[in-house]
């Protein structure tokens, strides 16, 4: 998801009164095929031996700190029974997260499972639904749904409000955009002396925290593991 439908669907939410915060469910599964699970390198424990944790994982916990407006987790709780291949490399896997003030959040991310890209954020007077998070169903456009104070008609027969859907187009694909949004940041250093902005490496890092502190409850047997920044 790129940085500029970000915004869009950041406006537009905050329009329709949805609070980014209290529940947060991230899935990106795809079935990858036999000579992916024989010779990618995302399958080599000499190579990028985190799998699916440091591949599709990683996207997945990048979503839910955007949703939590950055804000480290407290505790991270990987879910038990993760799929791992004969030489030890994660193949699929899922965790909990919980923050101090009650947010919790989910992920599950898989090399074995129907492609899937759905984040969904819960707040208290509203619901966003993303299907397409990562890669776009359309290259130059993405959609996503709200939900605003739902509740049910009279006879509790449908929904009222009806959730909403929103499409953000855009004229550039989302690479191109961060190509442009990457050398913009090079030439105001060279051009024009600021200082290297710290906004994308800080984010980076905080998904690296999260995502190690997934491993490490994966490899205690399940158990919490402190997020430490």
């Amino acid at each position: 998801m790129g940085e500029w439908i970000q915004n869009q669907i950041e406006v537009m939410a905050s329009d329709l009164e949805i609070e980014l915060k209290s529940v947060v469910h991230s899935i990106f599964t795809f079935t990858a095929d036999p000579s992916f699970l024989k010779n990618d390198i995302r399958v080599k424990p000499d190579l990028d031996s985190l799998g699916a944790l440091g591949d599709t994982g990683w996207y997945c916990i990048r979503s839910i700190l955007w949703a939590a407006n950055y804000e480290l987790p407290k505790t991270v709780t990987a879910l038990r029974e993760p799929i791992f291949n004969e030489s030890g490399v994660i193949l699929a896997c899922g965790s909990s997260f919980q923050w101090e003030d009650g947010k919790v959040a989910t992920f599950q991310g898989s090399f074995l499972s129907n492609l899937t890209m759905d984040l969904t954020v819960i707040g208290t007077e509203g619901t966003l639904h993303i299907n397409d998070f990562i890669i776009p169903f359309e290259e130059l456009s993405a959609t996503f749904s709200t939900a605003s104070r739902s509740g049910f008609t009279d006879l509790v027969t449908a929904w009222n409000p009806r959730p909403s859907d929103h499409i953000v187009m855009t004229d550039l694909p989302q690479e191109v955009r961060m190509v442009r949004q990457f050398a913009s940041l090079v030439r105001s250093i060279k051009e024009s002396g600021a200082k290297p902005d710290n906004t994308w490496p800080t984010i980076s890092r905080k998904t690296q925290l999260v995502l190690d502190a997934v491993k490490a409850s994966i490899e205690k047997g399940f158990e919490p593991v402190e997020v430490v920044s």
